[in-house]
């Protein structure tokens, strides 16, 4: 095979001129290219360009090459801290921009916070020493200029729900705090981790189907949730199901509302639903939307604090704690059964974390055209939870809510990230005791007109009219958040992306392929219904890489895809037409394996005892390779192999004339 590598194109019938045939080649055929058998590499440099499209496809040390040795000292610590690159251009200009956009995401921040951390079972003030510390450590070492860093609610809402299933947040207190601490860790060093071992596509695992199902369902759930503070209830149940949550609901209608609470909560998240819609519609006025949440705890804090309606059943934050953010890290759990329960939590919400805000990162990069690399990105993202755990902290992320303001608000750099840490450092130090009259029903309100954003029936329409199985996939991870819970949906997300990835793996498409009328292309008959099979050969493509786990399929499928043929001609009583040859286009098979090749050995088998040829076209170097290593390409006959379906056409149909 190797002998008749050639650069040229191939040439057919209708290429050449009629006395070209006599001499081109010695059965009055025109000249066909046969495929090359790449030179064959070394083990050790095999492996190492396999490891390095796996791990460094990106070739992140491109920069470095050529350098001397104080240059790439600069650029190592550019690379961990990409702040002392873009901080040498930066100007007054630019910190314009990201002053306004900073003081406009802290406006919306701190209100967030304080709910969020209601949705963790933590104090207030958690939520805002995790808007402190971790954006401060981000600005330093993430490369995302628009990213807003800070606590979630899915993220709040995850943590709250598995770390309740090990501690009491209010009987046990402590030892959930240190819980969170403990889990806050661990999903930092997950983070990290994956991003410094360059396992950063692992993510990837998730589907987008899977993810806006279960963000959408974890929105409905966090609403859900709301109905407690919204309705001033309290008495209410632990569950996050909707059922549940429901029963908890309806059950409590005649004697557990609060009515003053009630006026409160509904009068406010119409307002704060209506400023969303005019920041939305308008996209001058996002600032609208943004300083909203401000505004009303600001007016119902005053309206309580006048009114004393917390002495009339309305439910109040009362005291936040003053001061910066206390060290924890005497309260993280190093050792101990919790310190496998901390892991196991941890593990899980800094996958969710990642997923949430490498996908916004992304985004937005993609939005001003420049680029995020996502490994880097995880280590930000883990040191910074790292960093966090240990200064009382629980996980932060990106928001995508604050990102799109931040965004809006006209940043520039991570500076803006900064700009809204001060601003919480502020209220931490100042502020926090003008809380104490905030009312829960403003929280709830804040919650859920934030997570409105995150269902997104859109995305799940278009994933109906692309694909019926992402939608499933969608949906199931969309009911088991809202009907059983958030692990369970996590769960089915998982579960169902792995399924679809086993399922295209395993049962990989083939098709019959025809010849497009006026050319030499050779096509799949389903899509070009104009497209003629070609009398006495029948050409199959198989789209898939051909290994152990599913190289008996395309060996049976191809034998039907025959059957199936010889059955047609049968029936149209083409008895003349027996199929003599069998072609498999192999230009999207990427890889085969030894599985793969004993198949097509198998295939051979079965096609010699029905009197019919197997005949291979255009495989790739890897697959050209393996085949000519295991002395395939003898079984078959070298000749027997082709550049391209037409020159294995003509190269065979002039045989099968009478």
């Amino acid at each position: 095979m190797s002998n008749r590598i050639t650069d040229a194109l191939p040439v057919t019938d209708m290429e050449l001129p009629a006395d070209a045939h006599s001499h081109e080649h010695p059965e009055n055929l025109p000249y066909v290219h046969k495929v090359g058998v790449p030179p064959k590499q070394n083990l050790f440099t095999e492996f190492k360009t396999t490891l390095k499209e796996t791990f460094m496809h990106d070739d992140p040390l491109r920069s470095f090459k050529d350098q001397s040795n104080s240059k790439k000292l600069l650029l190592g610590l550019q690379a961990v801290f990409p702040i002392l690159d873009w901080g040498r251009s930066y100007s007054l200009s630019k910190f314009r921009g990201d002053l306004i956009a900073g003081l406009t995401i802290a406006s919306l921040c701190i209100p967030q916070d304080i709910g969020y951390s209601k949705l963790a079972n933590l104090a207030p003030q958690y939520g805002l020493y995790s808007s402190f510390v971790p954006p401060l450590i981000y600005a330093a070492m993430g490369s995302s200029r628009d990213i807003a860093i800070g606590p979630v609610a899915v993220v709040s809402l995850l943590l709250g729900t598995l770390i309740q299933d090990e501690f009491d947040p209010v009987k046990q207190k402590l030892d959930y705090q240190r819980l969170a601490f403990t889990a806050t860790f661990f999903a930092g060093l997950t983070q990290f981790t994956l991003g410094f071992f360059r396992l950063g596509f692992l993510i990837d695992f998730l589907s987008h189907a899977a993810v806006v199902g279960f963000m959408g369902g974890t929105a409905i759930t966090i609403a859900l949730q709301q109905l407690k503070g919204l309705l001033g209830i309290k008495k209410f149940t632990k569950k996050t199901d909707i059922v549940s949550v429901m029963r908890s609901v309806w059950t409590s209608v005649h004697h557990g509302w609060n009515w003053q609470t009630v006026v409160i909560g509904v009068a406010f998240l119409a307002f704060l639903l209506l400023a969303k819609y005019i920041g939305k519609k308008n996209k001058k006025l996002f600032w609208v939307s943004a300083i909203a949440p401000l505004i009303s705890v600001i007016i119902s804090t005053f309206f309580v604090y006048i009114t004393h309606a917390e002495k009339k059943g309305v439910q109040i934050v009362n005291k936040i704690e003053k001061g910066i953010n206390p060290s924890s890290v005497h309260e993280i759990f190093f050792t101990g059964e919790n310190l496998g329960k901390g892991f196991r939590i941890g593990v899980v919400a800094g996958m969710i974390a990642l997923t949430e805000a490498v996908a916004i990162a992304r985004t937005f990069a993609a939005m001003k055209d420049y680029h995020i690399d996502g490994n880097r990105e995880m280590v930000a993202l883990g040191t910074m939870n790292v960093i966090g755990s240990m200064t009382s902290c629980y996980v932060a992320t990106g928001s995508f809510s604050r990102s799109a303001v931040n965004y809006m608000a006209g940043c520039n750099t991570a500076v803006s990230n900064i700009v809204m840490s001060l601003v919480v450092l502020l209220t931490l130090e100042v502020i926090t005791p003008l809380f104490k009259y905030t009312p829960n029903a403003i929280l709830a309100s804040i919650i859920i007109s934030a997570v409105v954003g995150l269902i997104d029936i859109n995305a799940m329409l278009l994933i109906w009219k692309i694909d019926k199985f992402d939608f499933i996939a969608c949906m199931g991870a969309f009911f088991g958040v809202v009907f059983a819970s958030v692990e369970i949906g996590l769960l089915i997300a998982v579960a169902i992306s792995f399924a679809k990835i086993l399922l295209q793996v395993t049962r990989p498409r083939t098709a019959v392929l025809g010849k497009v009328p006026r050319t030499n292309v050779y096509r799949n008959i389903q899509q070009y219904p104009e497209a003629a099979k070609v009398p006495g050969i029948l050409i199959v493509r198989v789209d898939s890489a051909i290994y152990f786990s599913n190289s008996n399929y395309i060996r049976e499928r191809i034998l039907r895809w025959l059957s199936d043929e010889e059955e047609q001609l049968k029936e149209n009583g083409e008895l003349k037409s027996k199929i003599h040859y069998l072609i498999v286009e192999m230009s999207p098979v990427t890889d085969i394996d030894t599985s793969g090749i004993h198949a097509l050995e198998e295939l051979h088998n079965s096609l010699r005892k029905r009197d019919i040829q197997l005949v291979l076209a255009n495989p790739g170097p890897v697959v050209a390779d393996k085949l000519h290593a295991s002395d395939f390409t003898s079984l078959i006959g070298e000749d027997n192999i082709f550049l391209t379906v037409a020159d294995a056409v003509i190269t065979f149909a002039p045989k099968m004339q009478p």
